[in-house]
């Protein structure tokens, strides 16, 4: 396999300028118009009216950022007031409208990869899109494709649904959808291999670091989700603070005119991420738009055009691509408010903008149960009986002491108050666990402020037990409490933080670990909850015969309490499974930490993708290394028998070795459909996400390429079906350019997570 990657990174053109040893991006001029076809037909045509009407500098007007006092969007387009065109508001994030009252917090992204469930990250977008075009926003600033999850200490893994990009990309795909039925632009981001929080972007003197990767490794893993985000219709795709290949990405004609503008035949329009570096000839290099000011753009743009190194004609695409999005999800109607109505300065006086719905109730609250993953129960759970005495540990029991309009409720650190005052650039090293209540999200940019938080856990279980009956004791802040030996249940609430800007330091801190080991050496029946934004060992305590069930929480938001108790006494039932694998020891991953800096790079941070596309489970299984919970993994309250594999007859047949390109529907054709049978042989009803895993030829060992999520009753039993297409069984060529199908035999494998395989097929091209 190192063949191939070698072979892969001499695919890339080299440059003249070319550091030495490093790979370097290619130029890829000019970049190409948009050529508004297909779902995109009418808002081309009416943007391309508009812009007709307007000068120069009103185009120029249109692809720059605007700093406003009269709302606290992330940022603001120009206006064209003489042809009645108001702008855009641009803003955060990923569970929900940042910085403002009067909304909701759904479940982080991480928590719905978890669910495993189509229709409610299409829901949960939907109803979430709501409430941006509720606020005036226009543009969503998600959802999120990158990171996939390279490092599991990224910073920000917790802002995307998987580190498998077949999983990302479904629930992106879902997501986008969602977003712009409801009327808002969505912004997949960020483009691409934006894998590390650590030199992330250029600070102190020190470039931002370089992401360098081989073209299969990005084709077949990083841009997977991308694609999966274009063919939904995307109508805006935000280019990285790093660098790839040497060169910015928001620079990167290679990346944004060569495979997003022309593989992918995207037509709507490339945003920086704030201040990302960018220079003029960004504009050539295919950025569409820059935050929060005019950055090189504005009256440098204009003049660039006027002495002719940038053409009136980029110009005019630039403008077009950004108007057919607005046109694209209906922003043209008297329907959509004022941009920017309702994100105000909330220590001022503000008129209440209240963007809930009560239908989105429901939605939330399914979510948040969706995510929770049970990964160990010895038969304690759900509570056979109401328990009569309840003993509850943990810092994270609690509700934070603060939510009110501070910078810790914008940027969702109100449990990690020590993260409110660190400086972006500055080496950190924060404590891994919030120790200053419950987290319903993780950190900065991604995250929102709830309507509320049930004093979630321990006040969603003394409502219980005041209805119930049951003693309730309680120590939130000990590291060893007294536990009272009459208990029938302890509960001990840990979790694990992370936040934009800053990796993680590891994968678990001792002392929430100790608190677990405590507790569980006085009490029989140790139930251990973790609200984590990624990967959380569970080594130091797992095997321990007194913790009788662990729950992997992740971050529900506002209705965490609720949800977990509804799943302790049986009155919903765990269907979540793991969106990335739990290892056993942080040596088990192939990739660790992020990249640093050495003595060859000490204002050059380089980062090599050496490993490909062998991340996560795909490097478990090629390695053989046992994780102590694989990708996929999840209990139930009931059981599921796997029956009955049909692999039906081919309806395409690809011809081997013939490539196809990105952009070609043919690449979407059905070449078959894979249908089972899933039964619930318990007692209890319950979901099953059955899945459908590929083994490629000169590939990882298995790749998923398929999953459904099954309600079933006790007993009931249904068929799942899986349709393959061209793409899911084809590898990219580097020397083609284009996807093609080897000959050879594709093994099958469906079952109920990544090594839990209860059915095997193969087909043969």
């Amino acid at each position: 396999m190192l063949s191939m990657l070698v072979a892969a990174f001499s695919a890339l053109a080299v440059v003249a300028h070319a550091s030495p040893g490093y790979p370097q991006s290619p130029p890829v001029l000019p970049s190409p118009l948009g050529k508004g076809l297909g779902k995109w037909a009418d808002a081309y045509a009416d943007a391309r009216d508009l812009v007709e009407q307007m000068t120069l500098e009103e185009k120029v007007n249109i692809t720059r950022g605007f700093y406003s006092s009269d709302n606290v969007c992330a940022g603001n387009t120009g206006t064209i007031p003489r042809l009645g065109w108001p702008g855009m508001c641009l803003h955060d994030a990923g569970n929900g409208v940042r910085a403002t009252d009067l909304v909701n917090s759904y479940p982080s992204a991480i928590h719905v990869g978890a669910s495993w469930d189509k229709d409610l990250a299409y829901e949960r977008a939907y109803y979430m899109g709501h409430e941006f075009k509720a606020k005036g926003v226009n543009v969503v600033l998600g959802p999120n494709a990158g990171p996939l999850g390279r490092t599991p200490l990224g910073g920000r893994n917790w802002e995307g649904f998987s580190v498998d990009p077949y999983l990302s990309g479904q629930l992106n795909a879902e997501t986008i959808v969602g977003h712009q039925d409801a009327g808002v632009i969505a912004n997949i981001k960020h483009f691409i291999a934006n894998e590390q929080e650590t030199y992330r972007r250029p600070y102190f003197g020190v470039e931002a670091v370089s992401a360098n990767i081989d073209d299969k490794t990005l084709h077949e893993f990083y841009l997977w989700p991308f694609m999966d985000g274009v063919r939904a219709g995307v109508a805006s795709v935000m280019c990285s603070y790093n660098r790839v290949n040497s060169t910015y990405s928001c620079e990167n004609s290679k990346l944004m005119n060569g495979i997003l503008k022309t593989e992918l035949a995207f037509d709507g329009f490339v945003l920086l991420d704030w201040n990302a570096q960018h220079n003029l000839s960004s504009a050539n290099a295919g950025l569409d738009m820059v935050m929060p000011g005019g950055g090189f753009f504005g009256d440098n743009l204009t003049e660039a055009v006027r002495n002719e190194s940038v053409s009136q004609d980029r110009v005019t695409d630039m403008a077009t691509r950004i108007l057919a999005a607005w046109y694209l999800v209906g922003q043209n109607g008297t329907g959509f408010p004022v941009p920017g109505i309702g994100m105000k300065n909330l220590t001022q006086p503000h008129e209440q903008v209240d963007a809930r719905v009560p239908e989105s109730r429901t939605v939330i609250l399914e979510g948040a149960i969706a995510g929770h993953v049970l990964v160990k129960n010895d038969g304690t759970l759900p509570f056979k009986e109401n328990p009569v005495m309840l003993s509850i540990y943990g810092y994270d029991a609690t509700i934070p002491d603060t939510k009110n309009t501070d910078t810790l409720f914008q940027l969702g650190y109100t449990s990690s108050q020590e993260m409110g005052q660190a400086v972006l650039g500055t080496e950190q090293h924060f404590d891994q666990a919030a120790r200053g209540g419950t987290i319903v999200t993780g950190g900065r940019a991604g995250a929102n402020g709830p309507a509320y938080i049930d004093d979630k856990p321990l006040s969603a279980l003394q409502q219980r037990a005041k209805a119930d009956g049951t003693w309730v004791n309680w120590d939130l802040t000990s590291t060893n409490p007294d536990v009272n030996a009459a208990s029938d249940a302890c509960l001990v609430f840990i979790n694990a933080i992370a936040t934009e800007g800053w990796d993680r330091d590891g994968l678990h801190d001792d002392f929430s670990d100790g608190l677990v080991l405590n507790v569980a050496s006085k009490c029989a029946n140790t139930i251990v909850v973790i609200h984590a934004a990624g990967v959380r060992l569970v080594d130091q305590w797992i095997d321990h015969p007194n913790v009788t069930a662990a729950i992997i929480a992740h971050l529900p938001g506002q209705d965490s309490g609720e949800a977990l108790v509804k799943l302790l006494y049986g009155e919903a039932g765990f269907s979540g499974k793991l969106p990335y694998t739990l290892a056993k020891n942080e040596s088990d991953y192939e990739v660790y930490a992020p990249c640093g800096r050495g003595p060859s790079n000490t204002t050059d941070p380089q980062c090599d993708f050496t490993e490909g596309v062998y991340v996560d489970y795909r490097h478990f299984d090629e390695k053989n290394i046992t994780p102590r919970f694989e990708f996929g993994f999840g209990l139930s309250y009931t059981a599921f028998h796997y029956s009955s594999l049909l692999i039906g007859p081919l309806r395409t047949k690809p011809e081997s070795g013939s490539p196809v390109l990105s952009s070609d529907e043919r690449l979407w054709d059905a070449v078959t459909t894979v249908n089972a049978t899933v039964t619930n042989v318990g007692a209890v009803a319950g979901a099953e996400v059955a899945q459908l895993y590929l083994g490629i030829p000169n590939s990882p060992p298995k790749q998923l390429r398929g999953f459904g999520k099954i309600p079933l009753g006790a007993g009931e039993s249904a068929e799942v079906s899986f349709e393959l297409t061209r793409r899911d069984f084809s590898v990219w060529d580097v020397v083609t350019q284009g996807w093609v199908v080897q000959e050879g035999d594709y093994a099958i494998y469906v079952g109920a997570s990544s090594r839990d395989i209860r059915l095997t097929g193969s087909i043969t091209f």
